[in-house]
């Protein structure tokens, strides 16, 4: 039987001079960090540092583009990763709101008698559009860590995926994690070696959805004091979520997702 783990984690972009204003950027509006920001990352890349990524994918976005390079440059394992950019990462399209202070689009949604976020202003995009994206992206990644562990199980006399010696893969900077990760069937207290280990940055509005598509389609696990409010909030700029991904014999349409944190801004 095949069991491997898709360790996922997703940081939201650091503070732009559009979000201080609360201005709406979308894709139209392509600000870089500010100062706070940059700060934001650096402690982003600081609370991160011992973790060990397989892979990285930001947005193509410049403010999530320099929020990923701050996070690697602070890492002990993977400064050198490269980061592969992907416009399925992009934050919500906000259309004639792009660039207009969030009380325009709040006033554009009452005036349609609507509200936000389910409002799509004019050349926007729809929640379900969002959705879409994210869904796609993410089975994206599913097929990413299959061919992984396929590959790995390919070789000629490859050992199997655990090992004692990869605890660093295990440092994570939250405590309940050791919960999540399981013992290797050959015993002696060592884990089992994730076959992926992503870290994804994007945008807030876009991981909201996200974080949706992952509990109302695929039935999330998550944390026992979780409340309505925090699950439907946008994080925090830098803030992290953290997912366990497992696909028992490679099943894509069966993901189970166990959800270790959400919008963990510890690190601010």
């Amino acid at each position: 039987q095949v069991k491997f783990l898709l360790l996922f984690t997703i940081s939201f972009s650091g503070e732009t001079r559009y979000n201080k204003d609360k201005i709406l950027q979308g894709q139209g509006v392509d600000e870089p960090l500010s100062a706070t920001g940059f700060r934001q990352a650096d402690a982003a890349g600081l609370f991160l540092s011992n973790v060990k990524f397989t892979h990285v994918f930001s947005s193509d976005l410049l403010r999530a583009k320099q929020t990923a390079a701050a996070i690697l440059g602070k890492n002990r394992f993977c400064k050198d990763l490269e980061i592969k950019y992907d416009a399925r990462l992009r934050e919500r399209k906000y259309g004639v709101a792009e660039g207009r202070p969030l009380a325009d689009l709040k006033a554009m949604a009452k005036d349609a008698g609507e509200q936000c976020p389910s409002f799509t202003p004019s050349g926007g995009e729809t929640l379900d559009e969002v959705r879409e994206r994210a869904r796609d992206f993410f089975e994206f990644l599913c097929q990413l860590a299959v061919e992984l562990e396929q590959k790995e199980h390919s070789k000629p006399g490859a050992p199997g995926r655990s090992s004692g010696t990869s605890g660093e893969q295990f440092v994570f900077p939250w405590t309940n994690h050791g919960s999540e990760a399981e013992p290797s069937s050959e015993g002696g207290g060592s884990f089992t070696v994730l076959d992926a280990n992503i870290l994804v940055v994007s945008h807030g509005a876009y991981m909201r959805n996200w974080i949706g598509y992952f509990v109302s389609d695929l039935n999330c696990t998550l944390p026992a004091n979780l409340t309505k409010s925090q699950l439907s909030s946008v994080s925090p700029n830098t803030g992290v979520s953290h997912f366990i991904i497992k696909l028992e014999n490679g099943n894509l349409l069966k993901p189970k997702i166990t959800c270790v944190c959400l919008n963990q801004d510890s690190h601010l």
